[in-house]
């Protein structure tokens, strides 16, 4: 038995259907963000027009090994908001990850 997947392109922009080899995905970056977008070859060609000053005069990031490099954030433990959030009222469980509203009204407060 076999078993064919075939995957469909449709440009992000116009929602027309991308023939094969008339375009596809591009993978861009911006403050830190990464983004995909399916583009036909016209509008591909347009986004690549507008970025060229801005990638002629950038400089490419590189690792040592190719690996994507990965911005973290620096912040309280969750114990220390665990035990934060049970001294103002809040629920918390003692095992998981703590609920984005205790930990942004944790940010707020300190």
């Amino acid at each position: 038995m076999v078993q064919r997947t075939e995957v469909l392109l449709t440009d992000d922009l116009e929602g027309t259907t991308i023939s094969a080899g008339r375009g596809g995905t591009i993978t861009f970056a911006l403050d830190g963000k990464t983004y995909e977008i399916d583009l036909n070859t016209k509008n591909s060609k347009a986004l690549r027009k507008i970025l060229a000053p801005y990638v002629e005069a950038a400089r490419p990031v590189r690792t040592s090994r190719g690996v994507k490099v990965r911005r973290t954030q620096v912040g309280a433990d969750v114990r220390t908001i665990k035990e934060w959030a049970r001294a103002n009222g809040y629920e918390v469980n003692d095992r998981g990850r703590v609920p984005n509203h205790i930990r942004e009204a944790f940010e707020a407060a300190n």
